[in-house]
């Protein structure tokens, strides 16, 4: 793939960077109900999936018990198939997932769409949902009739849709006889899906009602361009005064050392992991839960991006930017950094090449103490199934497991590439090379991906120092990551009130950091949200957490 057209492809590209909360937009179409009893808390508790790794292609860099991902210098020479028969039954499935890619050809004229569906052995009746329109259309679908529901439907962690928790356990199929225990073995990759992807999906009630799609612990991420940074004096170990430093160095005319877009909070997600702060919610020693809110190193590190962006050195449309008009900005150096997730490498360093050198940074440290990085929850959404005979929910799980087959295999290929000859063809390490044709159908326009997925790994065709650099920053990354302990646990006031409380909170810490806002505004803000049901959550959170521990 060139790095022109993948950039050309960008541009009309939805982002793949932080969703966008939308205050209330869910609360009149899931009011109608309180639902059942959503709370772990004095349930009896399905099992965990028995983890079992499904056979791939043996890493060139190995993974690490912490999350450090297996690195792949180059493509698997062999590929071997994890699927041993045709999973469907030649019915008609419909599916929903979110996407961030642009609509895709219709079946009919799309060869992508039709390799999958002949793989599956299905006919699959897929609806496309825009990660801006993700709000709205699961408003629709979790208040309309649940006979309508469709088969398969990707829940995307992006936002808190309020009564979520509800809507699955009230309309979902309840897995646990499918997936608990040692009966997720009947689907291997299913299998391979490592139990701290369920963890941080999550159970409802006790129970397990969906499929994870793991993703790695490094979270959101400062994307540099390298040069830049390293000649305006980054270095190893480097301090908040010497980011401000370097911030200072790289800034310059319509330069801009720091960039962000509008859902970013100027990049709030790495400054408070480098102060230490909680990634939403903590746990203390004690049981008890506090929010990031509410914590003097999180207020810090608001207050220490205010002044960077009083000295000049965020981009002046910080506040307003979309993500893919952020990375145009990166790519053509008229900003130095960007936050994004750490799986934005995928296409960073392809759609960089020949313009500037990508790195994800290190942590700086705050007043003698190493920083922290972000977390990620390592379920980046769960599918749930329609309720359906046993039959049915057994095949479904079979499209699932061929979807979540792992690396070096040849359903990974096809999920993930399309057909050679049609939609790619080999590089000379052997690795797949999207065509023209493979670069408009592919799993971010037609996102199959977001159904199931195995365990991500690292690779870039082509790219063996690249993936050698991302595996040691991993190394040095991971250890020091701060997670959300929210992860996996249910709060009926957050599924009700979250979205509005967090958007509100967001409002705050961006008017701050823009300096439309002051300090002691920010901790009006905070005591609202408190009472507003902030500190019910925190004790809900502590209630299932000890259920759970």
């Amino acid at each position: 793939m060139t790095g022109m057209s993948r950039r050309a492809v960008l541009s009309s590209m939805g982002a793949a960077g932080a969703a966008v909360s939308v205050p209330g937009l869910l609360t009149a179409c899931s009011s109608s109900s309180d639902g059942g009893d959503t709370a772990n808390a004095g349930k009896e508790l399905a099992p965990w999936p028995a983890y079992r790794p499904a056979p791939g292609a043996k890493p060139d860099l190995p993974p690490t018990d912490q999350g450090v991902q297996p690195g792949y210098t180059s493509y698997p020479a062999d590929l071997t198939s994890s699927v041993a028969r045709t999973p469907g039954d030649g019915s008609t499935v419909r599916v929903m997932s979110v996407t961030f890619g642009t609509p895709p050809k219709e079946a009919a004229q799309n060869r992508f769409w039709q390799a999958i569906e002949k793989a599956l052995g299905v006919k699959v009746e897929f609806t496309i949902i825009p990660q801006t329109d993700y709000q709205q259309k699961m408003a629709t679908v979790m208040a309309g009739d649940p006979d309508s529901l469709p088969d398969i439907i990707n829940v995307f962690t992006g936002f808190v849709l309020p009564r979520e928790a509800e809507f699955v356990q009230r309309r979902a199929q309840d897995l646990t006889p499918f997936l608990s225990g040692k009966a997720v073995r009947d689907y291997p990759n299913l299998a391979g899906i490592p139990t701290h992807a369920w963890r941080d999906m999550g159970r409802i009630g006790g129970r397990i009602y969906g499929v994870p799609l793991e993703r790695p612990v490094t979270g959101s991420t400062l994307w540099l361009n390298q040069k830049q940074f390293t000649d305006a004096g980054m270095a190893e170990g480097w301090t908040s005064d010497d980011f401000a430093a370097v911030a200072k160095g790289g800034t310059r005319g319509k330069t801009y050392a720091l960039g962000a877009s509008a859902d970013s909070l100027f990049g709030n997600a790495v400054h408070s992991a480098a102060h230490n702060a909680p990634q939403r919610w903590a746990v203390d020693k004690d049981g008890t839960f506090h929010a990031n809110y509410t914590d003097e190193r999180f207020k810090a590190s608001v207050a220490f991006q205010a002044q960077l962006r009083k000295d000049g050195y965020y981009h002046p449309d910080a506040t307003s930017l979309s993500t893919p008009d952020l990375e145009t900005l990166f790519y053509n150096g008229t900003v130095g950094s960007m936050q994004n997730g750490f799986g934005a490498y995928q296409h960073l360093y392809a759609d960089a090449e020949g313009l500037m050198s990508p790195a994800p940074a290190l942590p700086y440290s705050v007043a003698g103490t190493p920083g922290g990085h972000v977390a990620a929850r390592r379920s980046f959404g769960y599918t749930i199934l329609k309720k359906a005979k046993k039959e049915r929910i057994e095949m479904l799980l079979r499209l699932l497991d061929y979807l979540a087959a792992p690396f070096g295999t040849k359903e990974w290929e096809l999920t993930h590439f399309g057909l050679e000859d049609v939609h790619f063809t080999r590089g000379k390490d052997g690795s797949p090379q999207p065509n023209k044709l493979g670069e408009v159908e592919n799993n971010t326009n037609l996102p199959f991906k977001y159904l199931a997925e195995a365990p991500q790994v690292l690779f870039l065709p082509g790219r063996p120092d690249d993936v050698r650099a991302l595996h040691a920053w991993q190394q040095k990354a991971v250890p020091v990551t701060i997670r959300d302990a929210s992860y996996g646990l249910q709060s009926r006031t957050n599924t009700r009130r979250g979205t509005t409380l967090r958007a509100s909170m967001d409002d705050t810490v961006t008017a701050v950091i823009a300096g439309r806002a002051s300090l002691s505004d920010y901790d009006a803000a905070v005591e609202e949200w408190r009472s507003g049901g902030g500190d019910k959550m925190a004790e809900e959170y502590a209630e299932e957490h000890a259920a759970l521990t």
